[in-house]
C-alpha cells in the first residue's frame, strides 16, 4: 500500500488520553476527527487501497475492519463505536449534492419548523427507541478483536440533548414550547435522559472504550440555540450526568457542539466538567485565540477550519498546522484536526497536508 505520509505513527491510545487529560506536552501530535464522510473514505480506498480486500459477508463486522484500517492508515489512536438499532425518526428534506465526491442519494437537512412532536398526543405516538433492544455487536467485535495500541471511542447514539429537542420537535417548535408548553419540553427531556443513560451504562461495561465523546450542536454564529437558562435545565444538565458517568468509570468526557457557546462555557468547564471541547468556526472563535483562556483548563480539539480547508492551498494548510501546533501543543491538552468533520467537499489534498505536517512537527 503506498501512503501520501513521510513520518510513520504508530498509535498509541495511553499517549492520546494523557493528552486530552493535559498530562505534559505529549511525545508527538496526536490526531482527532469526529467523523469523516463515507466519500472521503471511498477516495482514499481508490487511491491508497485502504480497507481492499476484506471480506463482506457480514457487512457490520466488514465495517469494523475497514474502521481499523482507514483510522490506522491516517495515524489515529482509536476507533469510533456506537450502539445499533437505536433510530430516533424526525422530518428530513434533501436536495442534489454538489461537491465533488457526490452524495448520490443527495444532501439531507433536518425540518427546522414543525417536528414530529408539537403536542402530547403525538409525544405519546411517537416510535421512541427502546434503549434495551439495542446491539452492541461492533462493541463486541472490538473488544475482542481492535489491536492493542488503539481504544474504542463511544460517539454517536447518546448526549443529544439540545440536538434531539429541536429535531424531534423542530426548533421553531421547541423555542414556542419553551414559553407556552414547558412541561413538554420536560418530559422530551426525561425521556432522552432515560434512554442515553441506559445507553451510557452498557457502553461502560467495555473496557476498551477509553474515551466518551459526547456530540451536541448547541448554538449557532452568535449564540446559543436556546436561552443560556433553558440550556442549563433541559440540556446541560443531561451532560453533567453524562460526564459524570464517564469519570465515574475513569474516561474523560468530550464535547463536540458547533456555535457560540461563550455564554454558556463557564457551566460546560465548572458544573458539567468537560475534559475537552471539540468544534471550531474561525468567523466564532479560532481555537489558538482560546488557548490561553478556557484552553488553560479543559483539551482544545480539532481546530483547522474547514472552510479554510475547503479554500486553501496545501502550502496554507501546512503552515497554519504549524501555526496552530505552535501555540496550543505546549504542555499537552491539544489534538489536531478539522474544526468540525472531514466532509465530502473537502479538498482531500489538504485533509492529508494537514496529516502529514502534523506528523513531521518537531516543536521549536
Amino acid at each position: 500500500m503506498n501512503s501520501p505520509f513521510r513520518v510513520p505513527v504508530k498509535p498509541d491510545w495511553p499517549g492520546l488520553v494523557d493528552c486530552i487529560l493535559r498530562k505534559g506536552a505529549p511525545r508527538r501530535v496526536h490526531f482527532i476527527e469526529l467523523f469523516l464522510d463515507a466519500e472521503i473514505k471511498d477516495a482514499l480506498e481508490r487511491r491508497y487501497g485502504v480497507g481492499t480486500g476484506l471480506c463482506k459477508d457480514d457487512l457490520l463486522i466488514w465495517g469494523c475492519e475497514r474502521e481499523v484500517a482507514f483510522q490506522r492508515f491516517l495515524g489515529y489512536d482509536f476507533v469510533g463505536c456506537r450502539l445499533e438499532n437505536m433510530n430516533w425518526p424526525v422530518k428530513r428534506s434533501s436536495t442534489a449534492d454538489t461537491a465533488e465526491l457526490q452524495r448520490a442519494a443527495g444532501r439531507s437537512f433536518v425540518d427546522e419548523g414543525r417536528g414530529l412532536i408539537t403536542n402530547w398526543e403525538e409525544f405519546e405516538k411517537y416510535p421512541w427507541p427502546d434503549p434495551a433492544q439495542a446491539t452492541s455487536r461492533a462493541f463486541e467485535w472490538f473488544e475482542k478483536n481492535l489491536p492493542d495500541d488503539m481504544c474504542v471511542v463511544a460517539r454517536g447514539g447518546f448526549g443529544h440533548f439540545c440536538e434531539h429537542l429541536s429535531w424531534i420537535m423542530g426548533y421553531e417548535t421547541l423555542c414556542y414550547a419553551l414559553h407556552d408548553n414547558r412541561p413538554l419540553v420536560k418530559a422530551m427531556y426525561d425521556r432522552l435522559l432515560q434512554s442515553y443513560v441506559v445507553m451510557l451504562e452498557r457502553i461502560l461495561q467495555f473496557d476498551r472504550v477509553r474515551i466518551v465523546w459526547g456530540s451536541d450542536d448547541m448554538g449557532f454564529k452568535s449564540g446559543p440555540l436556546i436561552a443560556p437558562a433553558d440550556m442549563r435545565e433541559f440540556v446541560l444538565a443531561g451532560h453533567k450526568i453524562m460526564a459524570r458517568m464517564a469519570h465515574d468509570a475513569g474516561r474523560p468526557y468530550i464535547l463536540h457542539s458547533c456555535g457560540n457557546l461563550a455564554a454558556i462555557m463557564e457551566d460546560l468547564v465548572e458544573d458539567v466538567h468537560i475534559d475537552g471541547k471539540h468544534s471550531y468556526e474561525d468567523t466564532i472563535e479560532q481555537v489558538t485565540d482560546v488557548k490561553d483562556t478556557y484552553g488553560r483548563r479543559i483539551a482544545l480539539l480539532g481546530g483547522i477550519d474547514v472552510d479554510f480547508l475547503c479554500r486553501a492551498d496545501a502550502a496554507a494548510v501546512r503552515r497554519r498546522v504549524r501555526k496552530t501546533l505552535d501555540k496550543c501543543l505546549p504542555g499537552g491538552g491539544y489534538c489536531l484536526g478539522t474544526g468540525n468533520s472531514v466532509a465530502n467537499y473537502v479538498p482531500v489534498e489538504n485533509y492529508l497536508a494537514m496529516l502529514d505536517e502534523g506528523r513531521k512537527y518537531s516543536a521549536p
